[in-house]
């Protein structure tokens, strides 16, 4: 089978240019829009690669199948997203895939009327410990889930937006995240969102960035959910990211704290202690490709896939802002 031929567009999020040697699946054609220093360096490594100056440029190409989007923009991520569809070309985009409600559902319609698919980079809780909490929540180790409370903390430094429209907001690249751990890692969506945030510690001028959030709301079961997220993470903790999920049962309760170095599983009066983490993780792109060269179907459908993208938003949508004194 031949690997799909891929362009990538921006590199405001995560790429995947580092990884393309674990991907043989995938042969890079074409980028733009990631900078001269990013462009120059895999020119050197594929000499036939196209630099396109537009993006209009790069869905025209002839015998391009798919798209990776980091859009510089994430308020007009959903037009490049629609416009790639509307040519039958696959689609693989950052987080949030769009900044609405409506632009999501409109994603979600294009995809079912094109040839090709859509996917966001939606992984979160298939990397360990999250892959393994996941397993044992389906398991029943735990007796159904009551109540869930996640944690997504990011470091602030000056490359942060001060234009929301940039990177869509806290609540919604940020606490995405945090969602996915909710509804993915626990198979049960939220039915409510409700979102608080704060712009307490933002002290440059004419910012509209955010820096702390908390979304609470119902999960279908009759649970309940709490999400913090924030750009609070000091540099000293040591990883990028500061993550924690907790899920208690009516067996007993799971967590992973300090961005996963720390686990734990209590059923009954019975502590397991650290959960167990050497079971193989699936690779949520290799999945991707897979479904889109239909080697093998997704194992949640795409309304699944993107439901903790549209409770981020439906909460951002109607997000209380804290008063500053």
């Amino acid at each position: 089978m031949n690997p799909l031929k891929l362009g990538l567009w921006g590199r405001n999020g995560h790429s995947i240019h580092g990884r393309l040697a674990n991907y043989p699946q995938l042969q890079l054609i074409a980028v733009g829009d990631m900078g001269d220093e990013v462009h120059n360096k895999l020119k050197a490594q594929y000499p036939e690669l196209i630099i396109c100056e537009t993006y209009e440029q790069m869905l025209a190409l002839p015998g391009l199948e798919m798209v990776t989007l980091n859009s510089r923009v994430r308020a007009n991520q959903a037009d490049e997203i629609l416009a790639a569809l509307a040519k039958n070309i696959h689609v693989y985009a950052e987080k949030p895939c769009g900044v609405t409600e409506a632009q999501l559902d409109q994603i979600i319609e294009a995809s079912q009327k094109s040839d090709a698919k859509f996917h966001e980079m939606a992984g979160t809780v298939y990397d360990a410990p999250y892959w393994q909490m996941k397993q044992l929540v389906a398991e029943g180790v735990i007796g159904d889930v009551v109540q869930v409370l996640a944690q997504k903390s990011y470091p602030m430094h000056e490359r942060r937006p001060k234009s929301e429209e940039i990177d869509g907001g806290l609540v919604a690249q940020n606490g995405v995240h945090a969602m996915r751990f909710v509804e993915h890692l626990t198979g049960i969506n939220a039915t409510t969102a409700t979102a608080m945030q704060t712009p307490l510690g933002e002290t440059r001028p004419d910012s509209d960035l955010q820096m702390a959030c908390h979304i609470t709301g119902q999960l279908e079961n009759g649970g309940l959910y709490t999400i913090i997220a924030n750009y609070l993470n000091p540099t000293g903790f040591g990883t990028w990211g500061n993550e924690m999920v907790r899920v208690f049962g009516t067996k007993g309760m799971m967590e992973s704290t300090d961005a996963g170095k720390r686990t734990r599983l209590v059923v009954g009066d019975k502590d397991h202690g650290p959960i167990d983490t050497t079971t193989p993780t699936p690779d949520w792109l290799k999945m991707v490709i897979d479904d889109l060269m239909g080697i093998a179907p997704m194992p949640i459908d795409l309304q699944t896939e993107l439901h903790p993208t549209r409770m981020v938003l439906r909460a951002k949508a109607g997000v209380v802002q804290a008063t500053l004194p």
